[in-house]
């Protein structure tokens, strides 16, 4: 399954919220963001802010949606609540592993999700390289659930990493989509290859 982090606060980007930035092709960032992880996880769930409008971030009235209570306090809060929610939920019970992308970051290859798939196991944790650079999504175990939803501010999940470095493997890919995100309205040209 995939879990799309949309409920940060996007400062850098300026006023405007870059969720509905539109990129080149006409598509909204967050909106073409959860339209690739669809494409590669039958499952998928997109955390926003409590206040947040779906509709208004241009995303399909059936998307399945999470509200992180606790956004503001960064993007490992709104991962915990991620976490704790998807761990509340009797119709996941049999989901082995949770591949946590960024809304941010529209431009990682199909086949690249679909290898890391392939690589995801209950006990592991799984992340894609390319350039000598980790990328995102970063894949989580059902086994490291719980400690997931125990983060709170902005460090994300890189502790969890680092406690479990044995559990951990990075794949090599040939795609730089997987190191891209969108901070600033400079961001949003097309990726060069």
């Amino acid at each position: 399954m995939a879990v799309v982090l949309a409920a940060g606060s996007s400062r850098r980007f300026g006023a405007a919220d870059k969720r509905c930035a539109i990129l080149p092709g006409g598509r909204r960032l967050l909106a073409a963001a959860v339209a690739r992880a669809q494409e590669a996880f039958p499952l998928l769930r997109v955390v926003l802010r409590e206040d947040d409008d779906p509709a208004a971030l241009g995303l399909a009235v059936s998307t399945p949606i999470l509200r992180a209570p606790r956004a503001g306090r960064g993007l490992g809060a709104s991962l915990g609540d991620a976490i704790a929610a998807l761990g509340r939920d009797d119709a996941l019970a049999n989901v082995g592993a949770a591949a946590i992308l960024l809304g941010d970051m529209p431009y990682i290859r199909l086949e690249t999700l679909h290898a890391l798939q392939r690589q995801a196991t209950r006990s592991g944790i799984v992340r894609p390289r390319y350039a000598d650079r980790p990328g995102h999504p970063v894949l989580f175990g059902r086994d490291f659930w719980p400690e997931l939803e125990t983060l709170d501010g902005d460090d994300g999940a890189r502790e969890v990493i680092r406690r479990h470095r044995d559990r951990y493997r990075e794949i090599a890919v040939e795609d730089p989509g997987v190191c891209r995100d969108i901070d600033t309205p400079g961001d949003l040209l097309p990726l060069r290859e």
